[in-house]
């Protein structure tokens, strides 16, 4: 009974497959979960069927465990920790429509993109724009499906801040029966990994669409983890193995996974998809659409050799034909 009392109230923001993912992980843990919800009739719907009526139906809640809102500032005066588990791309337009304050909040980065008009980091823009230490932040990453976590399959979290303490208080919070967890330090290269590795993704889509098999798509993806490797160095040089899974594990899983939305709209694009009628047909957003031009900005400052994420930017933002960036990047691969 004490140790129920002192376990921190945590409180999720987000709808989508992921957040559902991350109240699973929380309340099979023990958790008591506060859950923002834009929609109130997905609220609704939510409470008559104890699922999320679009995401992850098949995953049921107990009812007793969750409290559902629409209310922003509610939450946030609710919650001791806060999960940020929505597209990167709409974070700041959900944010807008309340004043929330965060202060005295852990603030836990689920988000695997970039904020796309001013190409920061998720824990930089909450530093930033809403005042919370940047040792308060912590970056959850893979490699890890929702869908996974769904079916209970065995699954491995990394947890990354300053305060390794508040990065292992975190990871407890996760972890059950089919989660393990690993905690970090390293929370530049965590969330650039994680932008870079959906960039490599939509890659691999492309050369798919394409119909490049599995042997080059093996140099593909060795030269993609070369290149993720040039441009963390460059940006926060810190040592760092970049063969450990928030990486090289995470770079794996997205670029090859049926579940991955990266891949699975990259290869709409290699088939010959338009970028806008792919994104309409996509029920879930591919976040290394944004990802790809945030990185592309910022390298403008490093000049870092990034050849896959310069070709699929051109692919995705120039319009340059999917066949002709390939052909010109395979004389790039080694």
């Amino acid at each position: 009974m004490e140790e129920q009392q002192k376990r921190p109230r945590v409180g999720i923001v987000g709808g989508g497959s992921w957040a559902t993912a991350i109240a699973k992980m929380l309340t099979e843990g023990g958790a008591r979960v506060n859950w923002f919800m834009r929609k109130p009739d997905t609220i609704e719907a939510f409470k008559v069927l104890h699922h999320n009526p679009r995401y992850l139906t098949e995953v049921p809640f107990d009812m007793t465990r969750l409290n559902l809102t629409h209310e922003l500032e509610r939450l946030a005066k609710a919650s001791d920790v806060i999960v940020f588990a929505i597209p990167s791309a709409f974070l700041k337009s959900v944010l807008a429509r309340s004043r929330v304050s965060l202060k005295g909040k852990t603030v836990v980065s689920a988000i695997k993109g970039l904020i796309p008009d001013e190409h920061l980091t998720i824990g930089e823009f909450f530093n930033r724009h809403y005042n919370v230490p940047i040792d308060r932040v912590v970056i959850l990453s893979g490699p890890c499906h929702a869908e996974e976590i769904a079916l209970e399959r065995l699954s491995y979290l990394t947890f990354s801040s300053r305060d390794l303490k508040l990065a292992r208080a975190t990871a407890r919070l996760f972890e059950c029966h089919y989660v393990r967890t690993t905690i970090s330090d390293d929370i530049y290269g965590t969330e650039y990994g994680a932008v870079l590795k959906n960039v490599f993704a939509i890659a691999a889509g492309i050369c798919h669409g394409l119909r490049y098999g599995d042997n080059f798509q093996s140099v593909l993806i060795a030269n993609s983890l070369q290149e993720m490797e040039r441009f963390v160095r460059a940006v926060d040089p810190i040592p760092r193995d970049i063969k450990n899974s928030a990486y090289l594990g995470d770079l794996l899983v997205t670029a090859y996974s049926q579940f991955s939305r990266n891949r699975t709209f990259g290869a709409m694009i290699g088939k010959g998809y338009s970028v806008k009628s792919a994104q309409l047909e996509m029920l879930m957003i591919a976040e290394g659409y944004y990802g790809v031009r945030g990185i592309r900005e910022i390298n403008k400052q490093y000049n870092v050799h990034m050849p896959i994420t310069n070709a699929v930017y051109n692919i995705l933002y120039e319009r340059i034909s999917p066949v002709i960036e390939a052909r010109l990047l395979i004389d790039e691969l080694r």
